[in-house]
C-alpha cells in the first residue's frame, strides 16, 4: 500500500474544476422591446413545445422577464450531455420559424464547474465614456485573452451600445398616408452595402460595389419615401433622427 500510494500520488491528474458532467443546459433567447408576457407567448412557450422531444428530459423551467426568456433544461442521471446539447441546438434551430421577424439565435449553455468565472475585469476611466470603454474591452481587451492557454472570454457587458432611434409622427404619417413598414423598408433599402459586379476595362479589372450606408446620423432625415402620390417625401418630413 505504501509503494502504490507514493506511486498514485505522483502520478495522479488533479484539476481544480473537475468535469462534474451536470446534467443542466440553458438556454437564453434575447429579443429587446418585448414585455414579459410577450416573451412567454412567443419565445417561452414555443420552446418548450419542442424541448419536450429532446430525449432525456427531466424538467422544463422557464423565467421571462422584459426583452430575455431563459430556459433551465435539467436531463436524468447518466444522459450523454454531448448528444442532448446537439439535440437542443437542433430543435431551437428549428423553433426559429415561428419567431417573431429579426430574432437571432439563442445562447446554449451547459453548465459545469468549469465554467464558472475565475476573475472578473472592472473598467473605469474619469476621461473616456462608457461607450470608448466598451469598445477598447471589446476590440482590444479581449483579444488579448486569446493568447492565454485555456482562458476564455465572454463579450463585456455593461457600456452603452451605440444607437440610432428614429421616432415617427404617427399624425404626419397619417396625414400622408404612411405606415410604419414603409419606413421601415426606406431604411433597408437606403441604408446598405451590395455586390454589382465588376467592370473590365482593357486589362484591368474593376470592382464596382453598390455602397449606400449612411455615414452621418442627419442624414437619415433626407431617406426618400416612396408614395404614389408626385410629392418628394422625406423620412425628415414624418420623423426625428
Amino acid at each position: 500500500m505504501l509503494f502504490f500510494g507514493i506511486s498514485a500520488v505522483r502520478s495522479i491528474k488533479i484539476d481544480i474544476f473537475p468535469d462534474m458532467n451536470l446534467p443542466v443546459i440553458y438556454i437564453s433567447h434575447p429579443y429587446g422591446g418585448f414585455t414579459p408576457d410577450q416573451m412567454e407567448t412567443y419565445f417561452g412557450k414555443q420552446y418548450v413545445n419542442l424541448l419536450l422531444y429532446v430525449g432525456g428530459v427531466k424538467s422544463i423551467e422557464t423565467k421571462n422577464i422584459q426583452g430575455l426568456t431563459l430556459i433551465k433544461l435539467t436531463f436524468y442521471e447518466g444522459t450523454n450531455m454531448a448528444q442532448a446539447a446537439a439535440e437542443v441546438t437542433g430543435y431551437t434551430n428549428r423553433a426559429q420559424a415561428s419567431f417573431p421577424p429579426g430574432s437571432q439565435p439563442p445562447f446554449i449553455l451547459r453548465f459545469d464547474a468549469s465554467t464558472l468565472p475565475v476573475g472578473q475585469l472592472v473598467l473605469s476611466s474619469p476621461t473616456r465614456s462608457n461607450n470608448e470603454l466598451l469598445d477598447l474591452a471589446n476590440i482590444y481587451v479581449r483579444a488579448s485573452f486569446s493568447t492565454v492557454p485555456g482562458l476564455v472570454a465572454p463579450a463585456p457587458f455593461g457600456g452603452n451600445v451605440r444607437t440610432i432611434v428614429i421616432k415617427a409622427d404617427p399624425d404626419l404619417m397619417r396625414s400622408h398616408n404612411l405606415t410604419p413598414d414603409q419606413l421601415v423598408e426606406a431604411l433597408r433599402n437606403n441604408n446598405q452595402a451590395l455586390p454589382s459586379g465588376n467592370v473590365r476595362i482593357g486589362n484591368l479589372n474593376y470592382f464596382t460595389p453598390t455602397n449606400s450606408t449612411i455615414e452621418k446620423v442627419k442624414d437619415f432625415g433626407n431617406i426618400p419615401i416612396y408614395t404614389s402620390g408626385v410629392q418628394n417625401l422625406y423620412l425628415k418630413d414624418v420623423a426625428s433622427v
